[in-house]
């Protein structure tokens, strides 16, 4: 069953090979595309079963033992992450369909769709640092290509900035990648684990760590390195803006939360607590960011960063609890976050907008579409008894049972200010009076935009009603990744 590991990775890459020979048949593409994706989703719900009852899978590539070849190690943590960007991916498909222009179908969407599930997925299951730094580079190269589909001035301006801040992290991500091989001669995440715990130079691996801790954040925006989100996630499509919202900053906090867990657990008392500001500062800045705006996308944009700083929160406090809420809320925040940019999508669909000010009275003309979107951002903001309401919850307690109660106060503002910001879009887009004649919008079927995002909807209701079986589930996962010899016996004495 170890073999299960390697089809995350393998499908979409050989369907964004094969993808790309059929660029001029858009209906082949399309069919092909929706039976790829859907398989995708068995394969992670079949590889998430296998984990969980049998334990930690690993895969040895040219059969190279390690720490000497490529391991690719799939436990609870990642394969759950396989499953959240298979589901997303299904749904973010689905929309495109609807809502993707004809003529860009042509220019490699499909391909390099594939081609960036690749990277996150290899991402979320590869054992070593170096294979990390491949598998992102997949991933942002195809991010750089799928951020400019469209060509307008505004995506190819601020795509250079997206460009830059992470060829830029990705060239210090490799300095960092030589200051560890240097220091403990090897870069599998096991060996690297077991080197660090008996080194007695720790400052160095200190060094290492906030090298790691500043790449990963430029990838996961967090303060202050998450100028370049906003502007960047507003150009792209929505069925584009939604993956990237749901999945692209998740995989840059999966690996802060990877290598503080395995390897960098020798000083908690200095990186955990930098970790902990970093939360605090990330949250606080994010929402005001959000509340200042009066753009749909943007203000989704900016809570990616607010609600960013609520799963590194968890790490930052180092406990049980706090880590399974963080791992929680990771799940919930994919889905929601998704959903809600794809209904930015619907709703500029119909209207030809996302200025608030530029809307209203879609209640009356779309009500389906209005009380959908409310669930979503309700549970966003944290109220019960949906899926927002119970990871928050879980956090605040573990701080409040710490006595971090700055985090815990900024973490209760934040969502706050982050239920303001929501409401603020429900008010200025579906209160009131129709902005609309039912001319403007007849031609457009609300049931196909709204298919795609159903699915979404239920799973954080559904998060929510069955809250304890899955911060069951969270609690297994913490419990997990906080005992890092699990993870190093799995790799090292296969």
């Amino acid at each position: 069953m170890s073999n299960l590991l390697l089809l995350p990775v393998l499908v979409p890459f050989l369907a964004g090979a094969v993808l790309i020979l059929l660029r001029n048949h858009p209906l082949i593409q399309r069919v092909s595309s929706a039976v790829i994706m859907t398989v995708m989703l068995l394969i992670s719900i079949q590889l998430l079963y296998t984990i969980t009852t049998g334990g930690i899978l690993t895969v040895e590539l040219g059969n190279w033992s390690p720490p000497f070849g490529i391991v690719l190690v799939g436990d609870m943590f990642a394969s759950m992450m396989v499953l959240l960007t298979s589901i997303v991916g299904l749904a973010c498909l689905f929309f495109s369909f609807q809502t993707m222009a004809r003529i860009r179908e042509k220019f490699f969407f499909y391909p390099f769709y594939f081609f960036l599930l690749t990277g996150v997925n290899g991402s979320f299951l590869t054992g070593d640092l170096f294979n990390l730094f491949v598998f992102f580079e997949v991933m942002l190269i195809s991010s750089f290509i799928l951020i400019v589909f469209g060509g307008t001035p505004y995506q190819l301006r601020e795509s250079y900035k997206y460009v830059v801040i992470n060829v830029f992290a990705s060239g210090l991500f490799l300095v960092a990648i030589a200051f560890i091989y240097g220091a403990t001669g090897t870069l599998n995440m096991a060996h690297i684990a077991v080197q660090v715990a008996e080194m007695e130079q720790q400052g160095v691996i200190n060094v290492a760590a906030i090298l790691l801790l500043i790449v990963f954040g430029m990838k996961g925006a967090l303060f202050p390195l998450y100028f370049w989100l906003p502007k960047s996630y507003y150009g792209p499509p929505a069925a584009i803006a939604a993956l990237f919202g749901g999945l692209l900053t998740k995989v840059g906090i999966y690996a802060i939360i990877r290598t503080f867990t395995l390897i960098f657990v020798h000083d908690t008392a200095f990186t955990h607590n930098i970790i902990l500001a970093l939360a605090g500062l990330t949250m606080f800045f994010g929402v005001l960011g959000a509340v200042s705006q009066f753009d749909f996308k943007r203000i989704l944009s900016y809570h990616i960063i607010s609600q960013v700083g609520y799963m590194v929160m968890g790490l930052g406090l180092f406990t049980p609890l706090a880590l399974a809420g963080a791992i929680y809320y990771i799940a919930h925040h994919i889905i929601v976050k998704s959903a809600l940019f794809l209904f930015a999508g619907a709703t500029q669909k119909i209207t030809g907008t996302t200025d608030l000010k530029k809307m209203s009275g879609l209640l009356k003309t779309h009500p389906a579409l209005a009380w959908l979107f409310f669930i979503s951002a309700i549970s966003l903001a944290g109220i019960p008894p949906l899926s927002g309401f119970f990871s928050k919850f879980a956090l605040i307690l573990s701080g409040v049972e710490e006595g971090r109660y700055i985090i815990v106060a900024v973490s209760l503002l934040v969502g706050l200010l982050t239920l303001f910001s929501m409401m603020k879009i429900f008010i200025y887009v579906f209160w009131g009076g129709p902005s609309l004649k039912r001319s403007d919008y007849a031609h457009i079927k609300l049931l196909p935009l709204l298919a795609p995002i159903i699915p979404l909807v239920a799973l954080t209701i559904t998060l929510g009603l069955f809250a304890e079986p899955i911060f069951v589930f969270s609690e297994g996962v913490a419990a997990e990744i906080l005992d890092p010899s699990i993870y190093i016996d799995a790799v090292l004495e296969e």
